[in-house]
This record gives structure tokens, sequence and C-alpha cells, in this order.
């Protein structure tokens, strides 16, 4: 079986050495990507330089990515020719286009006009006490999948902070049926450490609640393989 696993998180360039990014490790992205791999799986692991990566296998192909337009590219066609997406990855929602001054900001009679521009500094000078920074939404690479494959099997990942269990659940159901995916993983920041991992394995007619990051890899591997083998 071929599966697609993407992992870790993007980064939106502000300038040439300021970013807008996130702080995903990466770990359970790896760790899925090991426990298939340990199936006799073939693994396409897209991942971010900074990311936790598996230890290299015949059978794993890693490709590294660094923002979401690199990672729509990226996805497309790999999405056409894999059976399976576990696609655990932290996407950025918006993406810098301009940072402007204060005192241009004030003066400014229509913030539209900062829309179209772009930051052509190499690095965005500091001497103003206050900047603002503009923010693009990124497209939402999920609920692009279906379209460019409507036969490969989806799990996505669903990351709230601070809510009730029946928000988290109600959030990763509607996602479930947008998406056409098979599982969505629901978890909340809060309940996530190096320890523990609780989250919410939201199927069909069902819901998983796993502990652990392992838990969480073993139950994709064993719902994957189950329904492979109907």
């Amino acid at each position: 079986m071929k599966l697609l696993i993407t992992s870790g998180g993007t980064s939106e360039k502000i300038d040439q050495v300021r970013s807008i990014t996130n702080h995903s490790t990466g770990k359970l992205g790896a760790l899925i990507a090991e426990s298939f791999l340990a199936q006799g799986d073939q693994v396409t692991l897209v991942t971010t330089q900074n990311a936790v990566k598996p230890a290299a296998h015949p059978n794993l192909t890693i490709q590294i990515i660094e923002n979401v337009q690199d990672l729509l590219e990226t996805m497309q066609p790999l999405v056409k020719t894999h059976d399976v997406l576990i696609h655990s990855m932290a996407v950025s929602d918006y993406t810098p286009i301009y940072m402007a001054g204060f005192d241009q900001i004030t003066a400014s009679q229509d913030l539209t006009e900062f829309l179209n521009k772009t930051n052509v500094q190499g690095k965005i000078s500091s001497k103003d006490e206050y900047q603002v920074l503009f923010l693009k939404q990124t497209p939402k690479i999920i609920s692009r999948v279906k379209n460019w494959n409507p036969n490969i099997r989806l799990i996505g990942f669903k990351l709230l902070v601070g809510v009730s269990k029946e928000e988290l659940l109600t959030v990763a159901r509607a996602s479930f049926i947008k998406n056409k995916a098979e599982i969505i993983v629901a978890n909340d920041l809060y309940d996530i450490s190096n320890n523990q991992h609780h989250a919410y394995l939201v199927k069909e007619n069902s819901v998983i609640k796993v502990n652990t990051k392992e838990e969480i890899a073993q139950q994709l591997v064993t719902h994957i393989h189950a329904k492979d083998n109907l």
C-alpha cells in the first residue's frame, strides 16, 4: 500500500529573515510513518526541514517543504498516485502579504491599498516602534484532496485549544463530512505533552479515545489495514 503522510508545521515568510510559524514538532507524523513502514507499506512523507523524521528506510521517501504554497504544489501530484493520505501537518491558516509602519496606517484613507502591496526589502526596518502586518488566508488543502483523487482514503486532523469535548467532536464531525474523510483525529492542545496525547478518532459511526501518540499510530494502522483486507 502507498501512503502519503504530512507532518511538521509550515512557515510563512514576512521578509528574508522573519517568518510566522507554529510549534509542531512532527513527532506524531514520524511515528505514524514508522508504524506503517513496519507493516511493509511504502510511505512518502511530506514534512519540514526542522521536523522530526523517521530513520532511513528503503520504503520511505521524504520531501521537504516550507510554506503552504510549497505544500500545495507538492501534494497535488502525490495525492493522485497514493492510496491513503494521513494529513497530520500543522498548516498555516494565514500568510503575510505586507508589513507597514504605524504612521503609514494612520495616514491611510483606505486600508485596502495595502492588500496589493508586497514587502520588497530583504529585511524590514526596525526603526518604527509599531508595525502592522497584513495577512491573507491560505488555501484549505484538505478540502481539495478529494477533487484531486476521489478514491484516496483520507485521514485528517483537527486541533483546537481549550474547548469542551462536545465542541471538539462537533468541529471534527463537520470536518469529517465536509472533506469526505474516513477518520478525523480530534485533539486539544491542552491535552498534548511529551508523555501524553489525548485524542479522539472520529469515524462514521464511532469515536475512539486514545491517550498517546503510539496509540494514535496503532489505531490508524489497524483501521487502514483492516479495511484494506475487506
